[in-house]
């Protein structure tokens, strides 16, 4: 295995995501959700199964995704000839399952001789629980390979025949000559009536239905700016990591894949943070997808009805609590980089900034629709007395690290970002019942106790935790919030510091101080939170804009982007694809849009004022 991250993409049906490797192997696949065992786990260890499907011959390949839709599409070049391959989780509209039989889960993958001719080999291995069970599959010459995993049936039809070999691995081998095609589809139903869905017409029926149903999510996107297709590249990368089903949007779709490669910093993403999840539906409501982000919205209240008015960090995304983190020794990990985690011990940590972030997404959805109802006023109102009554206790934060908890200035930061927004809502009549005097006090004496405990004078910085000279990039924030004008003395102080001791290189920087002992790489998301800064009045477009080419440089060939870079190579590293770091892009590309449109219209308006 190579030990680049950068080299795979993701397909998914808003229920489920694999990971295609260039070379055209499905290294990574759960079904039927997101943190369900993986039925191929070769990205994490070679023997935990795969489906690679690609030329005999040595080849090169290069990839897209279908303009505006999550369709890959890759392109196969050998000495004989070329193949295009269209791989895809298919999708269809409630509509369409209600007309017709549909399986749970369609993997589809056809391939179309373009040039001359070309051999494919076709393995699958199918390895459940991260290669801990072996199942012995079954063939059919009319219902193809099948393998049964307790309730859930797995079958595998192709357009060539497939054979099982000793071990139990289907395989096959195709000769495609010019203008002929392949397809195969690998299915899985659990507790219900298996489908076996045909090929043929009827394949590239349901291809055309997944690009339409994707391109149809991708119109209702407003934003038609610059840095549009890397914009609606994100959006959609998020919504690949969004569950249908219960409108949860998790982290990432994989677990355990490095922030160091052959380090130990892996850990399992495949849950639903409401940080994470808050922010990304700011980002789908500022680009008009309203449906997704209330969506969040009720899968909020459901989730949280249990604990309200305390909040978790992470749930799973029927809104229970995860699974207890463990080890699993018997795998390699991602290029060696063990220990491979499922499960996340964040789950029991104190974030308290995650108030915050949820009270800020809610009341962004608010001003859209211009109300609350009662349901939703009532856990606001819970939520306001927690953050009275605990903010502050010191926590883990935003990084969440498992050490001793400290009073750390973005979670308190966060808390006053609770209190203020819900002070703007019972001015703007959508929330009653809130003492408005003893709110208006608390969120005061935040202000203060920021004011007086988290900036350094020795440093002139704003620090990550209070009295620890130590620099956090998550103080950017603060600008962002409206805690402080970007162009106040402190924060611009702030943000020279930053520059000068967090810097990573290419546009990126390191998340805090920490990161450069730990030998982590550079937090990506960071980097575009400095973007919003400049763009925002912390600098100039010029500095922005760079910066934001810089940073965003790093996606991989399809656009895609992990948590972190490593600063010496610029390869992604950490769990992938990110929601958080496709949400930065996103913010931050609507904040220089919208100051470029401000100086272009204050030079549109000098002018005109020196025409008269």
């Amino acid at each position: 295995m190579q030990c680049r991250i950068n080299d795979y993409g993701v397909i998914g049906d808003c229920r489920s995501a694999a990971l295609i490797s260039r070379g055209g192997s499905i290294d990574w696949l759960c079904w039927p959700r997101f943190e369900s065992p993986p039925l191929l786990g070769a990205l994490l260890d070679g023997s935990a199964g795969r489906w690679t499907i690609a030329p005999v011959q040595p080849f090169r390949a290069t990839r897209r995704y279908v303009e505006d839709t999550n369709v890959l599409e890759t392109r196969f070049e050998t000495a004989t000839g070329s193949v295009t391959a269209i791989e895809l989780m298919t999708i269809v509209s409630e509509d369409d399952k209600r007309r017709m039989l549909v399986p749970e889960h369609e993997l589809l993958r056809r391939y179309t001789c373009t040039r001359g001719e070309v051999a494919l080999a076709l393995t699958l291995d199918v390895r459940p629980s991260f290669g801990a069970r072996t199942v012995r599959p079954q063939a059919s010459r009319q219902l193809g390979v099948r393998w049964e995993l307790g309730a859930q049936l797995l079958a595998l039809r192709g357009e060539a025949p497939i054979e099982l070999d000793d071990e139990g691995v289907a395989r096959a081998t195709v000769a495609l000559r010019g203008g002929e095609s392949v397809a195969f589809s690998l299915t899985a139903d659990h507790d219900a009536p298996t489908v076996v869905p045909p090929l043929g017409p009827h394949a590239i029926e349901r291809i055309d239905r997944a690009l339409a149903w994707w391109r149809s999510w991708s119109r209702r996107a407003t934003y038609d700016g610059p840095d549009r297709d890397a914009v609606i590249r994100g959006a959609l990368a998020v919504k690949l990591m969004s569950y249908a089903p219960s409108g949860a949007i998790v982290a990432a779709p994989t677990t355990s894949l490095p922030e160091r490669i052959g380090g130990s910093l892996n850990w399992d993403y495949r849950y639903c943070w409401l940080r994470d999840a808050a922010f990304t539906s700011r980002a789908l409501l500022s680009l008009g997808f309203a449906e997704d982000a209330s969506a969040f919205g009720s899968w909020l209240l459901h989730a949280t009805r249990l604990t309200s008015p305390e909040l978790r960090v992470l749930y799973d995304v029927y809104g229970n609590a995860p699974h207890a983190e463990r080890e699993l020794a018997m795998l390699d990990g991602f290029c060696g980089s063990r220990p491979v985690r499922t499960g996340n011990a964040a789950r029991g940590q104190l974030q308290i900034d995650v108030y915050g972030e949820v009270i800020d997404a809610i009341a962004r959805i608010a001003r859209e629709h211009g109300a609350l109802d009662r349901e939703t006023q009532h856990v606001l109102r819970g939520y306001g007395e927690y953050v009275c009554g605990h903010w502050r206790l010191p926590d883990q934060g935003i990084w969440e690290p498992r050490t001793q908890p400290e009073h750390r200035t973005h979670s308190r930061l966060l808390c006053w970002v609770a209190l203020d927004r819900l002070l703007e809502l019972a001015t703007c009549g959508v929330l009653a019942g809130i003492d408005r005097a003893r709110y208006a006090a608390e969120c005061a004496a935040i202000r203060d106790d920021i004011e007086q405990h988290a900036f350094d004078e020795r440093i002139g910085s704003y620090t990550g935790a209070y009295g620890v000279p130590e620099l956090d990039a998550s103080v950017l924030l603060m600008s962002w919030y409206g805690f402080h004008a970007p162009h106040e003395p402190r924060m611009r102080s702030t943000f020279a510091r930053i520059r000068e001791r967090l810097a990573a290189g290419r546009g990126l920087l390191y998340r805090y101080e920490r990161s450069l002992r730990k030998r982590e790489g550079a937090f990506w998301i960071c980097s575009f939170w400095a973007v919003e800064h400049l763009a925002r009045g912390g600098g100039t477009l010029a500095e922005a804009r760079a910066m934001f080419e810089a940073a965003k440089s790093h996606a991989n060939d399809l656009g895609l982007m992990s948590e972190e870079v490593d600063p010496r190579t610029g390869h992604a590293i950490g769990n992938f694809p990110q929601a958080y770091t496709h949400v930065g892009l996103i913010s931050a590309a609507l904040s220089l849009e919208e100051r470029e449109r401000t100086e272009t219209h204050g030079r549109r308006r000098l002018d005109v004022e020196a025409r008269a």
